[in-house]
């Protein structure tokens, strides 16, 4: 009898088989069906929601208070939205201690007040000790429309922008959790998006915040959707130098690593340049960069090909198996 693993949870290959199959043939409709990080709503709103089930709930550059509100905001920024009201669904395991759960608290709050967001409905239920991992959290946005995704309108020439260092969420994660000391000063990239919707108005196709799966899984993603292959240049994405030296010695590619502030967006050819200048005048996308584009004269439609720093042609598959659980 086939069972739920952990992979159908990991942003990647066996959870998209899995939506396919299961859930949106079960619920299929004209709104779910083209799969934005939110729904597109009658009126100008959108709707999305997201689970919160991070181990360990506190770590460097953040904690699951930060993540829910941040995580929710982005996927409602990166749908063409302005966010608006979130709801909190707080799942508590007996025992948690008031001193973690207020500051939990005191973080989600300090959060929406920064993106100007409401926390205007909510649940809590309380799970026997053993039956939960101290704290599980669920929240929805709502927000009013600013754009909208355009994949049929990208066209070979047209760009593909990262808006900062990548896989710095997941490798914290990974460091916190494993008590790795020796990779001191690593910290989780999770931050609000908001700084991005204005690009919505400036000419930007598309946009994904990268999460689970790290870039080469939204990259495939974005691949899958259009008419063309998708060349990235392996030397120009945007890397820290601490993460560079973890990942070079745990044996990681980077490139599967999870953020929780970053997003790839697709610019029109013309306009790129003068988009990611405007971008990197912003605190969280100094280290934007071009890393590639959408391209005709290499490889087949739905390829992602990565040209390596020695010249030669790697092809990108999403994340095929769990790289790790519960980062988000």
């Amino acid at each position: 009898m086939k069972k739920v693993n952990l992979e159908m949870g990991s942003g990647g290959r066996l959870m998209r088989d899995f939506i396919a199959e299961k859930l949106i043939p079960t619920f299929s409709n004209p709104i779910l069906n083209e799969l934005h990080d939110a729904a597109h709503l009658p009126n100008g709103l959108a709707f999305t929601t997201d689970s919160y089930t991070v181990d360990p709930i506190f770590f460097p550059g953040g904690d699951i208070g930060t993540l829910c509100v941040n995580g929710t905001v982005n996927d409602l920024v990166v749908s063409g939205a302005r966010p608006e009201y979130l709801s909190l669904a707080l799942i508590i395991e007996e025992g948690l201690e008031f001193e973690l759960l207020e500051k939990i608290l005191k973080s989600i709050k300090k959060t929406a007040v920064e993106n100007s967001v409401r926390i205007v409905t909510g649940d809590t239920k309380v799970v026997p000790q053993g039956q939960g991992d101290k704290i599980f959290i669920n929240t929805a946005g709502v927000g009013r429309l600013v754009g909208k995704p355009r994949p049929d309108r990208i066209k070979p020439g047209d760009k593909l922008i990262v808006t900062g260092s990548v896989g710095e969420h997941g490798l914290a994660i990974m460091l916190a959790r494993n008590d790795f000391r020796m990779f001191s000063g690593v910290k989780s990239d999770c931050a609000p998006l908001l700084f991005l919707l204005p690009f919505w108005k400036k000419g930007i196709l598309w946009m994904r915040d990268i999460t689970r799966g790290g870039l080469a899984t939204v990259l495939s993603e974005l691949a899958e959707k259009i008419a063309y292959p998708l060349l990235v240049e392996e030397e120009k994405i945007p890397l820290s130098p601490r993460l560079q030296g973890a990942v070079e010695i745990l044996g990681i590619d980077p490139l599967y690593l999870a953020c929780e502030g970053r997003a790839l967006l697709v610019a029109p050819g013309a306009e790129a340049e003068k988009i990611l200048r405007m971008i990197k005048k912003h605190s969280l996308g100094k280290s934007a960069a071009i890393i590639g584009e959408v391209q005709d004269k290499i490889g087949k439609k739905g390829e992602v090909l990565l040209r390596t720093t020695s010249g030669g042609l790697r092809l990108l598959e999403p994340l095929t198996s769990e790289l790790l659980p519960r980062i988000c």
